[in-house]
């Protein structure tokens, strides 16, 4: 068993902004109707995000372009390199797309960090979605079935730490050892009654960790 590994979710954790809040801004201005409906839980999430993604009909050069746009957390890129400087390996588990992660890792020199996501690709000016039904992380509801990634990474390490920031984030939160919570998943493990660590950021994570040894 490896000692501890710290996964976390991506849109609006680690970057500021989901990114098919920026689709929606920018491109489908009409999806402010589809964005309630799935809000109301009349739509499932991948439902959502497919049609969202598949709605931006740009080049690939412009959609990189918005991507790179994106502002992430001030501190999550020297978090991640010092979490693997000491010990520990970093994840990242989202339930958008890995098409628009793995361009914004490469954009700040992130490397050696696994993504667990919905497979993406560019073709005829969208962003699709490959979701495999018989993938063993498959969610009807998600595309990708958060918990059972965490689950899987508990078999190898003695301690998992999950960061996250909205409902999709508290079914992994019910599986890791530790869950720091900003934003809306705050009050949603509050009224769930699952432990978390109120946070903001990941400066705050990386003084939390510190503060109990687990980082130097």
């Amino acid at each position: 068993m490896k000692k501890w590994a710290f996964v976390s979710d991506f849109d609006g954790t680690i970057s500021k902004k989901d990114f098919y809040h920026l689709v929606l801004e920018k491109y489908f201005h009409e999806g402010a109707a589809l964005f309630t409906k799935w809000k109301a839980g009349e739509m499932k999430d991948i439902d959502f995000l497919t049609t969202v993604f598949s709605s931006i009909h740009q080049d690939e050069t412009q959609i990189i372009e918005d991507i790179h746009s994106l502002d992430i957390d001030e501190h999550v890129t020297s978090f991640i390199r010092k979490v693997q400087a000491q010990g520990g390996d970093f994840y990242i588990l989202s339930a958008g797309t890995d098409y628009y992660i793995h361009h914004i890792l490469q954009k700040h020199g992130i490397t050696d960090v696994k993504v667990f996501s919905n497979e993406g690709y560019y073709q005829d000016k969208n962003v699709h979605m490959n979701i495999d039904p018989d993938h063993p992380h498959y969610s009807e509801r998600y595309g990708i079935n958060k918990s059972k990634v965490i689950a899987e990474l508990k078999e190898e390490y003695d301690t998992i730490y999950f960061a996250g920031d909205s409902e999709p984030d508290s079914h992994p939160a019910e599986v890791a050892d530790v869950t720091f919570a900003m934003k809306a998943l705050q009050s949603i493990l509050w009224e769930l009654g699952i432990p978390f660590i109120k946070v903001n950021d990941f400066h705050e994570i990386d003084r939390y960790l510190t503060d109990r040894g687990v980082l130097q």
